[in-house]
């Protein structure tokens, strides 16, 4: 029978990461993590606690370890202040080492990397998906123009999160998934969705990193006891955060959006012609809109609205 991660105490959750490790189901995906970092375990517990945990005899699509950096600079570093932490997949190192306090972002990071390098089953996007009423939102954007912002705060008002970072298009079916994973905030938005979003749960801020400061939101409960389900793609929107702008669409022209989705798809190359058509087949079966906004609560009753028209 299977059970949550959350029926784990923390004490008994870090000593078999640091063992064994812990095999998680993140449908439509299983992971075996690994680290000997009490944070993770803290983290782990936090934002993953609702989601079941599998057999360490079970087959996993991705290994994953975040640990301690070792050896004489490593001794160095940590006699310093600056401990740092290493990922790997597969047993095998990657990328650079970075502040231990960083490890459980090395996770999510790691995990995105390891999807889209591998997960090609799907045509992978760089975008968030919510859904309402089995119709799916797909927010391609860059970075800076306030996806996740916006994602979050859609996720509280009665929007199913299906994912902050990959939609994961199945072109047989049509059908956009996701994995229900944590949306990732930074600087001013964390303390906005404090507010926004009393009830949010939300990781220590981490300062200092590449990005500036960084915090992960908790997907809804709802969202992770239906993140098995998949939603049909109906509006593309292209989000613009711009101070001072009132919340309003914009038709988006088509190929435009066909264009902006496939510069944002991780493995279009690897389908070739395959993933050509299917970002055809879900831009010609979707509305799309550009989008601008300033304030979130102006911003959700468009969307509400968006919704109640179609």
């Amino acid at each position: 029978m299977s059970r949550p991660l959350a029926s784990l105490e923390p004490g008994e959750l870090l000593r078999q990461l640091s063992g064994p490790g812990v095999t998680l189901q993140l449908p439509p995906f299983v992971a075996r993590l690994r680290s000997d970092i009490p944070r993770v375990a803290t983290d782990l517990l936090r934002l993953y606690g609702e989601f079941e945990l599998g057999d360490e005899t079970d087959f996993a699509d991705f290994h994953l370890a975040v640990h301690h950096d070792r050896g004489w600079h490593a001794l160095w570093r940590r006699l310093a202040g600056r401990r740092q932490a290493r990922f790997s997949t597969d047993g095998l190192a990657a990328f650079t080492t970075l502040r231990a306090t960083q490890a459980f972002h090395m996770i999510e990071w790691g995990l995105n990397w390891a999807v889209t390098a591998h997960a090609h089953q799907y045509v992978v996007y760089h975008a968030a998906v919510l859904e309402r009423d089995g119709r799916a939102l797909v927010l391609p954007a860059p970075p800076g123009s306030g996806k996740s912002t916006l994602t979050a705060a859609l996720a509280h008002r009665g929007w199913r999160l299906l994912s902050d970072e990959l939609a994961l298009l199945d072109a047989g079916s049509g059908l956009l998934y996701g994995m229900a994973r944590p949306v990732n905030l930074k600087n001013r938005a964390i303390d906005l969705m404090r507010t926004f979003a009393p009830d949010a749960v939300m990781t220590d801020p981490v300062p200092d990193t590449l990005k500036g400061t960084l915090s992960l939101m908790k997907a809804p409960g709802d969202a992770i006891a239906r993140v098995r389900e998949g939603a049909r793609p109906t509006w593309v929107v292209v989000p613009r955060y711009e101070p001072g702008s009132p919340a309003a669409l914009e038709p988006l022209p088509k190929a435009q959006a066909h264009v902006l989705l496939a510069d944002q798809a991780f493995n279009y190359d690897i389908h070739g012609v395959a993933g050509f058509q299917a970002t055809a087949d879900l831009v010609d079966r979707t509305a799309c809109w550009a989008f601008s906004y300033t304030d979130l609560d102006d911003a959700i009753r468009v969307f509400d609205d968006l919704a109640g028209a179609a």
